[in-house]
């Protein structure tokens, strides 16, 4: 641990932990309030006025953008918003500037979060922020507000010491990670950048080592409306929809197959996932459908290119319409609707992992395991993008995108002491 003072690493460790620990309680209450923010896609504007509000009582520079500010449409990576209003689309960054000389560090999280569903599947009320045997409840507990908790009471943690870190730190909270990632695109098209960068998704105190990329992508069917007593004379969107599903289905077989050669997920059983997240379609239950919708992702691996993805598509809906004698004279309109996402690799060895496993070895008392991952996260612009060294790790939890979804709170306290010690670690330590 790098220091800028004459006390013994050991004990700025000791002094961090502890304040991470008298703070704890003040923690599970700002994430509780958190997870009470419903901040859907397009909706998180209330949460980021909140945040920053909070990071100017802690007097930090406070930056609050949205994605319009930053000719976001311009960059290659952008990914299409599909109706999204930029403006509305708000962005915080909030820097503790450093007079030491310390390494810089970027600590990323975002608040955006899916749609809880049925309320009434639950076991308590998604938006409440419940606490319940040590473990805290709601849409957005897990994935990933209990990260942002942890990485802004890990520099709170600092300031309770009286230490600083010794080289400047971005706390970032971003939107769109779960549809596009335009959020963390938009922030280093800003101008923040830094010598690493942490993003706290809830790994399970693990290192994500490789991740896959993703693309989305609508379907739009038409069918010939008939009633259904005359249904042979016409065609329904909706059946034709299931056709297509079943070709991409039996693609994504085959590019899995493929997956058994990738030297990062080869033992991964099915790496390259394929969903149908949403369909909407027809009128009337006695008239063959006219129209049908499917909301789509698809996978991809680390040595293949989103643009590789989008023509594996491309030429599957293309042999799907020959195979099928309506769609064939009327083929489904392919839109790209999100996700245009890079696989991957954090790349072993880097000084900042290091800094990172120490940490942790130093909490846990055990070495820092790594995951592969068929999920997307953040860090692909920093590293591939960008060349900042990307470190995906955070706490442990259940369920993200399901009923119930919750956070460890002892994981997530623990968590909380890693990312202190790591910023310590990589960023150095001095006298506040």
């Amino acid at each position: 641990m790098t220091t800028e003072t004459l006390t013994r690493p050991d004990q700025i460790a000791a002094e961090l932990c502890a304040a991470v620990d008298r703070n704890f309680d003040d923690q599970i209450a700002f994430l509780s309030r958190m997870v009470q923010f419903r901040s859907l896609r397009g909706q998180e504007a209330p949460q980021q006025r909140w945040l920053a509000e909070q990071f100017t009582k802690r007097r930090y520079d406070v930056d609050a953008f949205s994605l319009a500010d930053v000719n976001l449409m311009s960059h290659p990576k952008a990914a299409p918003m599909d109706g999204i209003d930029l403006a509305g689309s708000q962005q915080v960054v909030a820097t503790l500037n450093s007079k030491g000389s310390g390494r810089s560090l970027i600590l990323q999280g975002h608040i955006d979060v899916v749609p809880e569903g049925p309320a009434d599947l639950w076991d308590r009320p998604p938006f409440a922020g419940a606490v319940h045997d040590g473990w805290m409840f709601g849409r957005g507990a897990q994935d990933m507000k209990a990260g942002v908790s942890a990485m802004i009471f890990a520099l709170d943690a600092f300031s309770d010491a009286g230490y600083a870190p010794a080289g400047r730190v971005h706390l970032q909270t971003v939107t769109e990670e779960e549809s596009t990632g335009n959020g963390a695109l938009s922030t280093l098209m800003r101008g923040y950048r830094a010598d690493a960068c942490l993003i706290p998704e809830p790994t399970g105190h693990t290192l994500t080592r490789a991740q896959v990329g993703a693309v989305w992508f609508r379907l739009r069917v038409r069918g010939t409306p008939v009633h259904v007593a005359y249904s042979e004379a016409g065609t329904s969107a909706i059946l034709s929809a299931m056709h297509l599903v079943r070709a991409f289905q039996d693609y994504t077989k085959a590019l899995n197959a493929r997956a058994l050669d990738n030297s990062w997920f080869r033992s991964v059983k099915n790496p390259i996932k394929f969903n149908v997240g949403i369909i909407k379609g027809g009128d009337w239950a006695s008239s063959t459908a006219a129209w049908c919708e499917l909301d789509c992702r698809l996978g991809l691996l680390p040595g293949e290119t989103p643009q590789q993805a989008m023509r594996g598509i491309e030429e599957c809906l293309t042999e799907a319409h020959k195979a099928d004698d309506f769609l064939s004279d009327n083929p489904a309109e392919l839109v790209w609707s999100g996700f245009q996402a890079d696989p991957a690799v954090c790349e072993p060895g880097s000084e900042a992992e290091a800094a990172l496993s120490a940490a942790h070895h130093s909490v846990f008392q055990a070495p820092m395991q790594e995951r592969l991952s068929t999920a997307v996260n953040d860090t692909r612009y920093y590293c591939v993008d960008y060349g900042i060294p990307a470190l995906c790790y955070g706490p442990y939890g259940i369920g993200p995108h399901a009923f119930n979804e919750r956070v460890e709170l002892d994981s997530l306290r623990k968590t909380t002491q890693s990312i202190a010690l790591f910023v310590a670690n990589w960023c150095g330590v001095m006298r506040a």
